[in-house]
């Protein structure tokens, strides 16, 4: 399917709500998503972090918030 999606006349603002309307969708069928094969080492090392305490996980829609406010 092609699609025509006027990325030159939207702002940066439409192109990321257009990005997320993308991701929610996608979002309802996970399963459909292939992921590459590095993703689950990369997942891994992530958890692996977390649990040493080195890193720690932030609620998607809060982070969502603080970039949001960072770029403004």
């Amino acid at each position: 399917m092609q699609l025509a999606i006027p990325l030159d006349t939207m702002t940066t603002v439409d192109k990321l709500k257009a990005l997320e309307e993308i991701w929610n969708d996608l979002q309802r069928t996970p399963d459909d998503v292939p992921a590459p094969s590095w993703h689950a080492d990369v997942l891994h090392a992530r958890e692996d972090r977390v649990r040493e305490g080195s890193s720690q996980f932030e609620n998607w829609p809060v982070a969502k918030r603080r970039i949001r406010e960072q770029t403004q």
